[in-house]
């Protein structure tokens, strides 16, 4: 493929679109905080931060990542031309053979790191490039599975770090739930907010399958497994200080909930989703209390 071929074939905009590279900013950010402030060394006593092994971890995450945001705008893109119009990048930026094989050469690129790391390690990342797959092929036009799927691989990002390490495990997995259930409440918020293009192209989403209201209730309840989750667990850890940010966190976390009760419009699930994000951030900061 010439140099010309390859500029007709794909743009850095429309890369740099749909990579999400805020996104996996955020990815890199909390596992590097999960290794720094949880973990902090090695089972050799070596300073995590000065392992290597752990930015091979990190960056192969960030590749997973960002190979799962191309498979899902690739099996999306009629969807989005209904949701989104203006912001399709697949068949205007990129051209579908060519995400396509950034879809593979990223998740190939990013096992053979995992092995670099550990052979456990490549069969996680062997496990998650499968799921993202799979979830932007089938799972995501399913109710509530593919929204698990896609919390539960956040989740997993945060708890890996520990995993590899097998330093504060219960600690890290307080974050890996505060993770997994923020994401599994965003995923369903942009559920609804993407109702219109789901329904014409026969997904069985949630808000689509029980209702718009009904799909309220189960945020709530989630929401409420949430919050008991998170009690539990810092009860167990027994440290002031995190039960103490978590309570503070809380509040904003009841405002949240309150500023869904009352959202009927899809401009009021796009702040919503925005919202989730900058509270996973803020529990994350929350790490260098500890």
């Amino acid at each position: 493929m010439n140099t010309l071929s390859i500029e007709r074939s794909i743009s850095i905009r429309g890369l740099f679109r749909i990579s999400r590279p805020i996104n996996l900013l955020l990815v890199a950010f909390t596992q590097l905080m999960t290794a720094f402030f949880l973990v902090e060394t090695t089972q050799t006593g070596l300073p995590v931060l000065q392992d290597y092994r752990l930015y091979l971890l990190v960056f192969a995450t960030v590749l997973i990542t960002a190979a799962g945001y191309m498979i899902n705008d690739y099996y999306d893109v009629k969807i989005d031309y209904v949701n989104r119009p203006n912001e399709v990048v697949v068949g205007k930026g990129i051209k579908r053979r060519m995400v396509i094989f950034l879809h593979s050469a990223l998740n190939f690129f990013a096992i053979g790191l995992g092995y670099l790391v550990s052979p456990r390690i490549a069969v996680i990342n062997f496990v998650a490039t499968f799921l993202l797959w799979i979830y932007s092929n089938r799972l995501k036009r399913e109710p509530f599975i593919g929204n698990f799927t896609v919390a539960f691989l956040t989740g997993l990002s945060v708890y890996l770090v520990s995993f590899y390490y097998q330093k504060s495990e219960l600690l890290v997995l307080t974050y890996a739930i505060f993770a997994f259930f923020l994401n599994l409440i965003r995923e369903i918020i942009k559920d609804i907010e993407d109702r219109p293009g789901d329904r014409k192209h026969g997904c069985r989403t949630l808000p689509i399958v029980i209702g718009f209201r009904k799909t309220k209730q189960v945020i709530f309840l989630i929401a409420f497994g949430f919050v008991c989750s998170i009690l539990i667990v810092t009860f167990k850890i027994n440290s002031p200080i995190l039960f103490a940010y978590f309570g503070i966190l809380g509040i904003f976390f009841l405002w949240f909930m309150w500023k869904i009760y009352q959202a009927d419009r899809k401009d009021h699930f796009t702040q919503l989703s925005a919202i989730a994000k900058i509270l996973m951030l803020v529990g994350t900061l929350s790490m260098g209390f500890l």
